[in-house]
């Protein structure tokens, strides 16, 4: 594990670490704050995106330990402006979600060919957070989108 910048990718993976626990104070602040019909199902799932930030924490933090760094005990940044409505809390977590996902290929791209576990690990995660934001499009599209699309002949 020589063959790449130890310090970079600590540096990285530190990055990680406080961009998901930053997701799971997000997360968690949002599934207080909605209201209406449809609110045990959004809010079912914004707790569910609030544990799978645990998680991501989680491995990132054993990553920095397995190059025998010391992870971050910071917390990347909170909320830009409080949100209320779905469709904002839905585009702020797309926007969050970026940063985290341009984090892992930044991860990728320094590892990629010097380890495996890294890069193996990197990869995952790009994979998960792109399925991640495929699923948070799908919830702003409105319903007859696709319909629309289909018979008109646009894609």
């Amino acid at each position: 594990m020589k063959d790449f910048d130890h310090d970079k990718v600590v540096g990285l993976l530190n990055r990680i670490l406080e961009e998901e626990l930053a997701g799971v104070v997000r997360y968690t602040h949002y599934s207080l704050l909605v209201f209406g019909h449809s609110r045990i199902p959004i809010v079912s799932w914004l707790r569910s995106q609030a544990d799978e930030g645990l998680t991501h924490a989680h491995q990132a933090g054993e990553m920095i330990t397995n190059m025998d760094a010391y992870p971050s005990l910071a917390i990347g940044p909170l909320l830009d402006k409080p949100q209320s409505d779905i469709a904002g809390i839905l585009r702020e977590s797309l926007d969050t979600e970026a940063r985290a996902l341009e984090l892992y290929k930044e991860l990728l791209k320094e590892v990629q060919g010097r380890s495996v576990l890294l890069e193996e690990y990197a990869r995952q995660m790009i994979y998960a957070e792109e399925m991640h934001a495929g699923e948070v499009r799908k919830m702003l599209r409105r319903p007859d989108e696709l319909l629309t699309k289909a018979k008109t002949g646009k894609h």
